[in-house]
């Protein structure tokens, strides 16, 4: 069963957008996964390997799980419900996903956990807070095993992580711009958009972004902290802007970058000032796609969204085989994107936030 969040696909952008459909080599490559894996887990900073996943087959009975989003208000979040609505038609599990409308609504979520795991065999946990969860997850964890799907969580009551370092997302658009402008050469100014204050993983690029960048030309000259959501976003690339009228790039969330391409335009400034995103969305990739975009990582959300669910089934029956992993991290920019396109990333045009499957 399906249900649609009002205006989801004029919100999201999605009705441009088309994916190419799969030759036969690439359905046979997708049968395996390319993931990162660490080890010890639950650390970012332990060492890390990449493997070729291969996902079980099915599912051993029709197990339930909940899956608890922080919002669905970007296409980001989008995406991890299909790749989770399409692994869990796949493996023949039942699904309800709840969402709590953004990241300063951590009362929200805590109750929409604890009421979806009464009917659920696992959580399936997009946090919308590092530690604020913990004493609900611990207390749900003594019934249902739970797992953080995307966003870090902290470990009590965890029993796997499907994730990637959003230290390594924020340095990776970091290393680019440095790569740009590294020392020595003529000085740039830059706008920094780091995300919601309520979310760890805002932290995260916050801190991975700014250690790339040390060194470099680049000089972070403004920021502006903010939820995700496209309005909020608007008004604080106009507030930059404001600040520092003479400003370099924009760099930030891909809702931030996909506000600053609208702003921009109308303000006659696309060729001065260039934008940079932080994720990968519908947006970034039509961005990236016209040129309006330089670059952004993308740490392939619908895979990511696959994989909570695969990880999920695999806690339930016994067959973990590794506690803590995520995709492996790959840039686009206009000569990766015809490589790495938007398959394992987005969600297809015709997909809307879908939050039962039976």
């Amino acid at each position: 069963m399906r249900r649609s969040i009002g205006l989801a696909a004029a919100l999201l952008g999605l009705v441009t957008f088309a994916p190419a459909p799969l030759s036969r080599a690439a359905e046979e490559a997708a049968a395996t996964w390319e993931l990162e894996v660490w080890n010890p887990p639950f650390d970012f900073r332990s060492p890390s390997r990449t493997v070729r996943y291969r996902p079980i087959e099915g599912a051993s009975r029709k197990w339930r799980i909940c899956a608890a989003y922080p919002h669905l208000k970007d296409s980001y979040w989008l995406s991890v419900n299909f790749g989770m609505v399409e692994e869990a038609k796949r493996l023949g599990v039942a699904l309800r996903v709840v969402e709590a409308g953004g990241y300063p609504n951590l009362e929200r979520q805590i109750a929409q956990i604890r009421d979806c795991a009464q009917r659920a065999d696992l959580l399936a946990l997009g946090a919308v807070s590092f530690e604020g969860l913990t004493e609900a997850v611990v207390e749900i964890s003594r019934r249902i095993p739970v797992i953080a799907v995307v966003n870090d969580i902290a470990d009590p009551g965890i029993s796997a992580k499907a994730a990637v370092s959003w230290v390594t997302m924020g340095a990776r658009i970091g290393a680019y711009l440095a790569e740009k402008h590294p020392g020595g050469s003529p000085p740039v100014t830059v706008a920094w958009f780091p995300g919601p204050r309520e979310s760890q993983w805002a932290y995260f690029v916050e801190e991975g972004f700014r250690g790339a960048l040390a060194g470099s030309a680049a000089e972070i000259v403004v920021t502006k902290w903010g939820d995700t959501g496209r309005e909020i976003q608007l008004l604080l690339v106009e507030e930059a802007l404001e600040a520092e009228p003479d400003v370099d790039y924009i760099v930030g969330s891909a809702v931030t970058a996909g506000a600053a391409v609208s702003v921009l335009r109308a303000r006659g400034l696309e060729e001065r000032i260039k934008v940079l995103a932080d994720y990968y969305t519908h947006a970034v990739y039509r961005g990236i796609k016209r040129d309006k975009i330089l670059a952004a990582p993308t740490d392939f959300p619908a895979l990511q969204g696959r994989l909570g669910i695969e990880m999920a089934v695999r806690v339930l029956e016994g067959r973990l085989e590794h506690r803590h992993a995520g995709p492996l991290i790959k840039l686009v920019d206009s000569e990766t994107l015809p490589a790495i396109g938007s398959r394992q990333s987005l969600a297809p045009a015709s997909f809307f936030p879908t939050f039962v499957v039976e």
